[in-house]
């Protein structure tokens, strides 16, 4: 199969284009950024382009659609809808355009919002950020396009916080923290966390072009899930850290996250900590895998065995 990957040159992407390319299919990439793997088979582009879109997915039998703007603090909050639902209208009317029949959306979590009781695919959506609310909207952008001609089949899959090799995202960071020294637990960690593996996503994602006709949303996690103040255990005895683990009062922290929020926005600049990602850290957020498992998927790789491998991974980097 010729298949594009829309986002292809990032984290998740590059892991996908490996897989595809091993599968034998016909893969290339359309990007605003070079691949540090595969740049001989990249297109930059932006997905606000219509144009660039249109030319990109000629041939093409199956599109990935990875591309979103999703940090914390994205400014203008604009740019949230003019990629993530612009650039799913564009992709749309592109796939019309080359009468491209596939299309697979990685969608989030952040749809159901924060602390909801372990959402499936029908929960009520109700997103807490302008991240899930684009990407809420993005769905149902790609939910129109299935409808509207039949044989048409759309993939949106919504996935948990995803970590592995390579990544520089929120698990990255925590390992970071905590090799420092500097990390301290906020609250009594508790809270519950859905978590996936990047290896374990990508063998989803390649499954998901076998999918028939029509729409189909599954929600991704690898089970069980953890506690935070069990992940942050796992992670210092994979460190070899003995000593005593600071803990400091939600309410405190979180005063403390609002006041750097004040800063980024007197001063432009960009925190490690703002009252978003504290709420976030602390919350709960898991959702239900039953449709997952209905259709009897397995992951390759368990959750603290991933975290062996980007830890392994990280400590190799920095020797």
């Amino acid at each position: 199969m010729k298949i594009l990957i829309i986002g292809g040159s990032g984290f998740i992407g590059t892991r996908l284009v490996d897989a595809l390319l091993a599968a034998g299919h016909d893969v290339r990439i359309f990007d605003k950024n070079p691949s540090d793997s595969f740049n001989g088979l990249v297109t930059i582009g932006d997905v606000r382009d219509q144009g660039a879109l249109n030319q990109a997915l000629k041939g093409v039998d199956v599109i990935f659609n990875l591309a979103a703007e999703h940090a914390d603090d994205v400014r203008p909050i604009s740019l949230y809808y003019d990629v993530n639902v612009q650039g799913a209208k564009n992709i749309a009317r592109a796939a019309e355009l080359n009468s491209v029949k596939k299309i697979i959306f990685t969608s989030t979590v952040a749809v159901y919002g924060l602390n909801k009781p372990n959402p499936d695919e029908s929960f009520p959506t109700e997103p807490f950020n302008e991240y899930g609310k684009s990407k809420l909207q993005a769905e149902e952008v790609f939910n129109q396009w299935a409808e509207k001609r039949e044989g048409r089949s759309l993939i949106t899959i919504r996935p948990v916080v995803i970590f592995g090799e390579g990544n520089q995202g929120n698990v990255a960071n925590l390992i970071k923290q905590i090799t420092s020294g500097k990390f301290f637990l906020v609250g009594d960690g508790s809270n519950k966390k859905s978590m996936g593996y990047v290896g374990n996503l990508v063998q989803f994602l390649t499954n998901a072009m076998e999918f028939g006709e029509g729409k189909h949303l599954f929600n991704y996690a690898d089970k069980p899930d953890m506690v935070v103040a069990e992940l942050v255990s796992h992670i210092r005895s994979e460190l070899g850290i003995r000593k005593p683990l600071p803990r400091l009062p939600y309410s405190l922290v979180l005063m403390g996250g609002y006041a750097f929020d004040v800063f980024a926005r007197l001063t432009g600049k960009r925190f490690p900590i703002s009252s978003i990602r504290i709420k976030k850290f602390c919350a709960n957020t898991t959702v239900s895998t039953l449709a997952l498992e209905s259709i009897g998927f397995k992951p390759a790789v368990s959750l603290k065995e991933g975290l062996s491998l980007m830890m392994g991974s990280m400590i190799k980097e920095s020797s």
